[in-house]
């Protein structure tokens, strides 16, 4: 099984989208493996879940 991003902003930004109650602990940890990967230094995890979206967002830097 392999490793896709949810979503490659202006081949800038990795984001990756969730929708759960409570992120759990892997969720940073894949966002960084994709930036890792792809020689990438920034990244949103976006959470859909949250009551108030700016709640849900993550910034994540290499």
């Amino acid at each position: 099984m392999g490793q896709h991003v949810d979503l490659l902003v202006e081949g800038e930004v990795v984001v990756e989208a969730k929708s759960v109650m409570k992120l759990p602990e892997s969720a940073v940890a894949q966002v960084m493996s994709y930036l890792k990967a792809t020689g990438l230094k920034r990244g949103l995890l976006i959470n859909f879940a949250e009551t108030r979206l700016i709640d849900g967002i993550k910034r994540i830097s290499m």
